[in-house]
């Protein structure tokens, strides 16, 4: 398996491997990647949901730069709510996931000039194997009745409060079907609003908090779905 960060995992989904351009929206893959850092935070052990705040209870660095810096600030800081954290880390994440991927060779840089003097940046895929590795996986969960890793759960729960399903580029006759499966996952995980059921999860109860708070979060952000 690649080891590649949760942010980085929404990212390399959302963005085109050819045209190296975002499809979507865009304050969905930002909101949803500010939760995907902190989720990787609460998988590692690093942080939890008490009383209504995302707090630090292991203050111990995990070598991912990204989510170690977002760890310092949340050690350092009075404790936020998850709708203040997925807006407070969502300016210039992208940004900052872009040039981590550059420097890893997962996307290249292309750097255009339009109109004659605006410069457009690019980002298609150089190495593709680490969306081929997300795309199997979340693959094998839509297709299968067994839960997925905790990891993939949360994954297939943030396309969801994110409204990044589009991204999974299924044919619209396998959209309906997929997304009901999602559903299930985020439910069966303990993801889902209304309630934990963790009889049959493997998730931890820590981390469902986590990713059910962050989920309501992103969906009130976003707003109401335009029909």
């Amino acid at each position: 398996m690649t080891s590649i960060a949760l942010a980085e995992e929404l990212l390399l989904l959302a963005y085109d491997d050819q045209t190296g351009k975002a499809t979507g929206s865009r304050i969905g893959l930002d909101l949803g990647m500010s939760a995907a850092v902190l989720v990787d935070l609460a998988l590692a052990g690093r942080i939890a949901y008490v009383s209504g705040y995302l707090v630090v209870n292991n203050p111990t660095p995990t070598g991912e730069p990204i989510a170690d810096l977002v760890l310092a600030k949340a050690a350092a800081d009075q404790p936020h709510t998850p709708a203040q954290w997925v807006q407070r880390l969502r300016h210039n994440l992208r940004n900052r996931v872009l040039q981590d991927l550059i420097a890893r060779g997962v996307v290249r840089d292309v750097d255009e000039t339009q109109l004659g003097h605006i410069h457009v940046h690019r980002y298609p895929t150089a190495d593709p194997a680490f969306e081929a590795e997300i795309r199997k996986r979340l693959a094998e969960a839509l297709i299968t009745d067994a839960p997925p890793d905790e990891r993939t759960a949360a994954l297939a729960t943030l396309l969801i409060a994110t409204r990044m399903e589009p991204a999974l580029r299924l044919p619209p006759e396998e959209a309906a079907r997929a997304h009901h499966r999602l559903e299930q996952i985020a439910s069966g995980a303990g993801f889902a609003a209304g309630g934990m059921n963790l009889e049959d999860s493997i998730v931890r109860p820590s981390v469902a908090l986590v990713v059910a708070t962050l989920g309501r979060a992103i969906s009130a952000a976003l707003g109401a779905p335009k029909t």
